[in-house]
């Protein structure tokens, strides 16, 4: 909805618009009242009252109290109150009363009413009864209109009565003009009113309006403010709407949390399921040529292709070599397994990697001597970092393995650290052949081998540099390779302090 459609139906102006619109038209309508139907109210009144005026002179003259003092006033009370005029006529033609100080002007008034010509238009028959009658008279000569009682009493005499409507008409045109005023100021004062009143109402649901339309953007960032000096019925619907907007915003998270577990569950087994098709295709791949050679010999040693001793015992040996690279194969690639599917526990300690490295340089100083391979290590400084150091060893060994079957050249193999400020860099250089650049990326990749024929002669299953990528994944730090101008450089790193680093993105 645009803003402009939202103020023209806005529930401040449609309530401001209709009180105002009852205020006037409770106005309008008393004006119309008092100018269609007040005429013949005013009409029915009057005739009651000639009526009644009739009744208390006829009474009187019954009671033969005419000749008392008290009966002129009386009836002067009457005529001035009912606004009347009254004339009673004797048999003889002689005026027994007059509410007029000019009996004979009041005489002629009333003969010129009753008998002045009036066309039978401007005379209307009101009521009729046996002793008197009440007509509604209009005297255009002076633009008036009367109500006229003329009748016999029971004494004989003769009464009239008269009123006339000129005083209703100015007191109803008085009235209406007075009502018109009053009604004007009305409608103003009770349109500042109903605008205070009315936005008072409207704000908290303009409020309300706004917090739900972020509710349906999932924004539950918006609340309700209520006033807590006066707490009506929409403040606690706004209480209850900040609730509702939290729960929602909680059972949106719940939702959100639960379905990127559920993704992450998806492609952990589509990853596992991919894993076991790849280790099912590499194992098969790997195991082929071992187990070529193996049925080969075995087949040889049944036959008896050769009877002497030397010749068996090769057959065997070869054998015995295969089963031990495929046992080793195996052993790795369920290592690399659980630390690829995370089933291994690190056990972080403090230890010194400097006695670690001394000790795996230890055990493979026969293979070096045998190699006539040169170590470089300066093993005097201790350097104390944070890992599993388990699995740190089987990064060192692995590194400083094929540091031993790739060296070449000058036979020099030197391990060296580079201090960093908050990690320590531990690097294995071995002087050989490089890397082709293309392949740098490919080393950390199962059964990927550089030179696969070199491999092969010292059992290198291609898996050792895949369980150093794992291992240090799982500690979160990093590790490569790097090509120097006489060999290549392998390295690791990790962390000096007691807090491990955050894993990197």
């Amino acid at each position: 909805m645009t803003v402009k459609g939202y103020i023209k139906n806005s529930i401040s102006r449609q309530l401001c618009l209709t009180i105002i619109g009852l205020v006037a038209g409770n106005i309008l309508l008393c004006v119309f009242i008092n100018s269609t139907f007040l005429d013949a109210y005013y009409s029915a009144r009057k005739t009651a009252s000639l009526m009644r005026g009739y009744g208390r002179v006829n009474t009187s003259i019954v009671d033969d109290k005419v000749s008392d003092t008290t009966f002129a006033v009386r009836m002067d009370q009457m005529c001035a109150r009912e606004n009347i005029e009254m004339l009673i006529i004797s048999g003889d033609g002689s005026v027994v009363y007059s509410s007029s100080g000019n009996k004979e002007n009041l005489v002629n008034q009333f003969m010129n009413v009753l008998f002045g010509g009036q066309s039978d238009d401007d005379r209307k028959m009101v009521k009729t009864t046996d002793n008197y009658s009440i007509q509604q008279i209009v005297d255009d000569r002076i633009s008036s209109k009367y109500l006229v009682l003329w009748g016999t009493l029971d004494d004989g005499n003769l009464l009239m009565m008269r009123t006339t409507f000129e005083g209703m008409r100015e007191s109803v045109d008085i009235a209406n003009r007075f009502l018109l005023y009053i009604g004007m100021f009305t409608v103003l004062f009770s349109a500042l009113i109903i605008v205070y009143v009315s936005e008072k109402i409207a704000r908290p649901i303009v409020q309300m309006t706004q917090i739900s339309k972020k509710m349906t953007e999932l924004d539950f960032t918006a609340k309700y403010e209520a006033d807590p000096d006066s707490m009506t019925e929409l403040d606690i619907l706004g209480q209850h709407m900040n609730q509702l907007s939290e729960k929602l915003e909680s059972t949106i998270s719940e939702l959100k949390t639960a379905n990127n577990e559920l993704k992450k569950d998806i492609e952990r087994k589509e990853q596992i399921d991919e894993m076991r098709k790849e280790f099912l295709s590499n194992v098969s791949h790997e195991l082929k040529t071992p187990l070529a050679l193996i049925q080969g010999y075995a087949e040889g040693l049944q036959e008896c292709i050769n009877d002497d001793e030397e010749s068996r015992a090769f057959y065997c040996d070869v054998i015995t070599d295969e089963a031990g690279k495929m046992n080793q194969m195996v052993q790795k690639l369920l290592t690399l397994n659980n630390l690829e599917f995370g089933n291994g526990t690190i056990e972080m300690t403090h230890f010194n990697i400097t006695e670690l490295i001394r000790g795996v340089c230890n055990s493979a100083s026969i293979l070096m001597k045998q190699s006539q391979i040169t170590l470089e290590f300066d093993d005097t400084a201790d350097v104390y970092v944070w890992g599993d150091e388990f699995q740190i060893e089987e990064v060192v060994t692995n590194y400083i393995s094929n540091a031993i079957h790739h060296c070449d050249f000058e036979k020099k193999i030197r391990i060296f650290y580079t201090q960093k400020s908050d990690c320590v860099r531990v690097s294995v250089f071995n002087t050989g052949k490089q890397i082709p650049d293309e392949d740098l990326t490919k080393v950390w990749e199962k059964f990927f081998k550089v030179d696969k024929a070199h491999t092969r002669a010292y059992g290198g299953s291609g898996i050792g540099l895949s369980i150093v990528k794992a291992i240090l994944d799982s500690h979160h730090r990093e590790c490569g390779v790097c090509n120097r101008e006489n060999g290549v450089e392998f390295w690791f790193e990790l962390d000096k302090n007691s807090v491990a680093s955050e894993p990197k993105e």
